[in-house]
C-alpha cells in the first residue's frame, strides 16, 4: 500500500503522542544524537513537525474591517495593551529552533548530496516563513540561525534591524527554490510538502509585504522588494505548475482537495476523510455559523456588479429591498463568500434565510468552509489554503502596478482578469479604468480584497498600505435591515437603514504605535537588550 504525505503526519502525531506518554523512554538528547540522523527517512520524520507550524483556521480576519465577531476586537479597535506573553512570538521560535536542529543535525545522515539538500531546503523554507510571521507583527526581531543552550549569548543579544532579518529570509527562501522539487515531481503520494513554487510564490509575498511597506511608510528599499515580488510570482506563473481552479466556491470544499486543483500551492492539512485524518475542525460550526466571523457591509460592498463597476457607478445597482438583491447582478464570488437565501445550511436548518442577529452581528454570515456535514460532526477535514495561484496572479499585478506606477491590458489580462472571470466580472482595462473615472491601483487592491477575503489578509494588507489608520477607526456597518426578514432583536440602525454593528467613536488606531505589534513584557524582562516597539 502507498503511504501518502497526509497518513505520514498522521503517524508522526501517533508517534509524537506515545512518546510523550512514555516515560520509560530513552532521554530526548539520546535519541537525537545517539541513535538519530542516520537516514533519510530521520530526516524525514524530524522535517514533518514543520508542517505542524502551518497555521490552521482561526478567527482573525476579525482585526480587520472585513469582519466582526460577537464582540469588538481588541486589535481591530484599538484597545489592547502590551501582553505579559504571546504565542504569536513564542511560536515562530519554537519553529525556527526546530527548523534550526534540522539544518546542524541532518547532514549527519548517510544520504546522497542532493536528497539531503531536498530536506534542507524544507527547514529553510519553515525558517523563513517563522520570520516572516515575526517581521509582520514586531518589525525587527532577535535573529537566531543556530539551536541555542542555556547560557547562549545570543538570548541576551538585540533585536536586528528589520532589513536584515528579511534578507536572511531571501536567502533562505533562495536555497529552498534551488533545492525543492516541483510540484510535479512530488505527485499525489507528497502532496502537502513544500514544492519550489511554493518557495517562489512565499517569496513574492514577502517581497510585496516589504515593498509596500517600505513604500508606504518611507522606510527602506521599496523598490529592491518590489522587484523581488515581481520576479519572483513571474517565476511561478512561467513554470505552467499552477492554474486556477474552476469553481470558486469548490475551492473551499473537498472537491478542492489533492493534486487536481492546481491552484493551491501551500495548504494546512487535515485528511482525506472522517477515517483518514491528521486532526479536525469546526471552523464551520465553532466560527461562521455561531457568529464569531461575519463580513461588514465594507467588505460587502467591495464586490463589484457584473459590468465591472462599483456600487457607486453601476446602472445594474439599486438599494435592495429583500435579502437575495443584495447578490444579483454581482461578481459571482459574492454569493461563494457569503450566505444567501437557499444556501444550504445545517442539519435543523436546512437552508438559509437570513442571518440571526443574535449570532450574526452584520445581518451577514460567511459562506467559505461552511459544509452541511461538516456542521453534523463538528470534525471537518477540510483543508486551509494558506497560498493559493490567485494571490501569485494579485502579487504580480500589484507588485507591476507599484513599480512603474501603471500596468498594461496584456498584463491585467494574465493575472487579475483570470480572477474576474471565473466571478464573471467585465474586465479590466486602462481604457475601463479611464472611461468611467476609476483608480487602478484601487481596482488592483479590490481584486485582492474580494478573491482573498476570509483567509487572512485584509489586516495585514491595511498595515503596509498604511490605511489602518482611516479605515478600522470607521463605524463597523453591516446588511441593510429589513425587517420582514429578520427575527425580531434589538439592532442600532445607521442613517441610511444599514445595521450599525459598532459606532466610530469606540474605535481607535494610533498610528504612531499600531502599526507594530507590541513585544511581551516577560520577553523584554528576560532580555534587556530588547527594546520594546514605540508607543507600547
Amino acid at each position: 500500500m502507498k503511504i501518502t504525505f497526509k497518513q505520514t503526519l498522521l503517524s508522526l502525531s501517533l508517534v509524537t503522542c506515545m512518546t510523550a506518554c512514555d516515560v520509560n523512554r530513552l532521554p530526548e538528547t539520546n535519541i537525537s544524537d545517539m541513535t538519530f540522523w542516520t537516514s533519510e527517512s530521520d530526516i524525514k520524520a524530524a522535517n514533518n513537525y514543520l508542517y505542524t507550524f502551518l497555521p490552521g483556521f482561526s478567527n482573525e480576519e476579525v482585526w480587520s474591517d472585513d469582519a466582526f465577531g460577537l464582540a469588538s476586537n481588541s486589535i481591530s479597535d484599538g484597545s489592547r495593551l502590551a501582553p505579559a506573553t504571546a504565542a504569536d512570538y513564542n511560536s515562530p521560535y519554537n519553529l525556527i529552533r526546530a527548523a534550526n536542529n534540522i539544518l546542524e543535525k541532518a547532514p549527519r545522515a548517510a544520504v546522497a548530496p542532493a536528497v539531503l539538500n531536498r530536506y534542507l531546503a524544507e527547514a529553510y523554507f519553515f525558517r523563513a516563513w517563522g520570520y516572516f510571521s515575526l517581521v509582520q507583527k514586531y518589525g525587527s526581531v532577535p535573529l537566531i540561525l543556530k539551536t541555542l543552550e542555556e547560557g547562549s549569548p545570543e538570548l541576551t543579544e538585540a533585536a536586528a534591524p528589520r532589513e536584515t532579518v528579511v534578507d536572511q529570509i531571501y536567502m533562505d527562501l533562495d536555497f529552498a527554490v534551488m533545492n525543492l522539487p516541483t510540484i510535479t515531481t512530488l505527485g499525489a503520494a507528497d502532496y502537502g510538502r513544500i514544492s519550489r513554487t511554493a518557495a517562489q510564490a512565499f517569496k513574492a509575498r514577502v517581497g510585496l509585504f516589504e515593498g509596500t511597506y517600505a513604500k508606504y511608510h518611507a522606510k527602506g528599499d521599496a523598490t529592491k522588494h518590489l522587484n523581488i515580488a515581481a520576479v519572483s510570482s513571474k517565476e511561478v506563473i512561467d513554470s505552467k505548475e499552477h492554474t486556477l481552479f474552476g469553481i470558486y466556491f469548490d475551492l473551499f470544499q473537498m472537491a478542492g482537495e489533492g493534486r487536481q486543483n492546481k491552484e493551491n500551492i501551500i495548504v494546512k492539512q487535515y485528511g482525506v476523510s472522517s477515517t483518514e485524518r491528521v486532526v479536525t475542525h469546526a471552523y464551520y460550526r465553532s466560527s461562521l455559523e455561531n457568529g464569531n466571523i461575519n463580513p461588514t457591509k465594507s467588505l460587502a460592498d467591495s464586490y463589484l456588479m457584473k459590468d465591472g463597476l462599483p456600487l457607486s457607478k453601476s446602472p445594474l445597482w439599486s438599494v435592495p429591498d429583500s435579502s437575495h438583491k443584495v447578490f444579483k447582478n454581482r461578481d459571482l464570488r459574492m454569493s461563494a463568500t457569503f450566505m444567501k437565501r437557499g444556501d444550504a445550511m445545517m442539519t435543523t436548518k436546512p437552508i438559509f434565510d437570513i442571518a440571526n442577529l443574535v449570532f450574526n452581528k452584520t445581518g451577514y454570515m460567511f459562506r467559505k468552509f461552511a459544509n452541511v456535514n461538516d456542521w453534523n460532526t463538528q470534525a471537518s477535514v477540510i483543508d486551509r489554503p494558506l497560498l493559493r495561484y490567485a494571490e501569485v496572479l494579485l502579487t504580480y499585478a500589484e507588485a507591476t502596478y507599484e513599480l512603474k506606477g501603471a500596468i498594461t491590458d496584456a498584463e491585467l489580462d494574465m493575472s487579475i482578469n483570470l480572477l474576474r472571470a471565473r466571478g464573471e466580472v467585465a474586465k479590466l482595462t486602462n481604457a475601463f479604468v479611464t472611461a468611467n473615472a476609476l483608480n487602478m491601483r484601487d481596482e488592483i487592491r479590490r481584486e485582492r480584497r474580494v478573491e482573498l477575503a476570509q483567509e487572512g489578509f485584509r489586516y495585514w494588507d491595511l498595515i503596509r498600505w498604511k490605511i489602518a489608520e482611516t479605515e478600522l477607526v470607521k463605524p463597523v456597518l453591516g446588511n441593510f435591515y429589513f425587517k420582514n426578514e429578520f427575527a425580531a432583536a434589538t439592532v442600532n440602525l445607521a442613517p441610511d437603514n444599514v445595521i450599525l454593528v459598532q459606532d466610530a467613536s469606540f474605535r481607535k488606531f494610533n498610528p504612531a504605535k499600531d502599526y507594530l505589534w507590541p513585544l511581551p513584557i516577560n520577553e523584554i524582562a528576560l532580555n534587556p537588550a530588547l527594546k520594546q516597539n514605540a508607543g507600547w
